[in-house]
């Protein structure tokens, strides 16, 4: 792995230019420390290969953020990619969409094997394994955020509150080996990726062991398995008015989601706990009440939009994970069956509408 210090600069590529991939692509930029972020973008190509970011910050002010360079695909970012030596990290921040996707085999052209760092900074878990199986010489880093930020127009981002961002090494999901050559480098690419966002002033960039890091991804399950299909099963409802539903039963609903997930999550990583330092459900309840009312979960505007939902990684793969260890999660397994038939059955009378219009 190049570093800052050496004559070449580092090559970094995010996959995916949404407010969260270019918020953290602004704060890894930094061509004085010789890192140079680079962008794929979608339909916001146009805009940010002319104008680049504009972002509205509550942490950093008002600034602008010109990518070392932009790229309209994958393919595109690939051939560049030659001229520049190689990326020497690939860090994807598209949603997690794997009975849509696979983000592995799309970043594939991408990656050099046994040499570049790829990073995952997306919800759910069980996201890193199929980029484990694709790239198996490669380190990956697992990252979890807590951020709010939205792109209100292409190029426009605007961060509302938090920039916390944690990391970890992915070698099997456990990482009760840390002496392989695997692991001892993907706790590099961990530290390397912390301080260059400490130095971009992110100051709650925290690298983690592999078993910390899995701990907090499926902590933050709490929230994102609990509120966000039900706020699609419930009708439209936000996270605030859920937990302050009069009758008492969607919260009641909520904190046994909640309550499954405190159960099962620890007992998949072989410990006894989350650690302290992680909220409680009765926390995140409390905490959730103020929230803006009018606010909705991601998964919401996704369904309300006609988009796929991050379903497999929020609550299919737990499942599943849990059940091999012998485990059952059913509460979120009934969530699942139901929003995936709803979106199966949704998708093909879209499809059906399409051919129709053909004729």
């Amino acid at each position: 792995m190049a570093s800052s210090s050496s004559s070449q600069p580092t090559h970094i590529l995010v996959v995916g230019a949404g407010a969260v991939g270019c918020f953290y692509a602004s704060r890894l930029h930094s061509p004085e420390r010789g890192v140079l972020v680079s962008l794929v973008c979608r339909s916001n190509y146009p805009t940010i290969k002319a104008k680049g970011v504009h972002l509205k910050t509550r942490d950093f002010g008002e600034y602008h953020f010109t990518p070392h360079r932009a790229y309209g695909s994958i393919a595109e970012a690939a051939e560049d990619g030659k001229t520049l030596g190689g990326w020497q990290h690939v860090v994807v921040t598209t949603k997690a969409l794997p009975d849509q996707v696979d983000d592995s085999a799309s970043i594939a052209p991408l990656v050099s094997e046994g040499r570049t760092v790829v990073s995952l900074i997306q919800n759910g878990v069980g996201i890193e394994q199929p980029h484990r199986s694709r790239f198996p010489s490669n380190p990956v880093v697992s990252c979890v955020t807590v951020i709010s930020a939205e792109q209100t127009s292409h190029g426009q981002i605007t961060q509302n509150r938090w920039t916390r961002i944690s990391l970890g090494p992915y070698t099997d999901g456990v990482g009760d080996d840390t002496s392989s050559s695997l692991a001892q480098r993907g706790k590099e690419a961990t530290e390397q990726l912390c301080s260059w966002w400490s130095a971009g002033g992110i100051k709650d960039a925290e690298p983690h062991s592999e078993k910390e890091l899995q701990l907090i991804r499926w902590h933050k399950l709490t929230i994102n398995a609990a509120f966000n299909p039900s706020a699609v099963l419930s009708g439209g409802l936000g996270n605030a008015l859920m937990v302050l539903d009069e009758a008492g039963e969607l919260r009641r609903h909520i904190e046994g989601c909640m309550a499954e997930i405190f159960s099962v999550g620890p007992r998949v990583l072989n410990v006894e706990r989350f650690p302290d330092h992680l909220a409680r459900p009765e926390k995140i309840v409390k905490s959730t009440e103020r929230n803006d009312k009018a606010a909705k979960p991601s998964m919401l505007l996704d369904w309300e939009a006609g988009r796929p939902m991050e379903l497999e990684v929020i609550l299919g793969n737990p499942v599943r994970i849990a059940r091999e260890r012998g485990l059952e999660m059913p509460r979120l397994q009934s969530m699942y069956a139901l929003l995936k038939a709803a979106q199966a059955q949704r998708m093909a009378r879209d499809k059906e509408s399409k051919e129709r219009a053909r004729l």
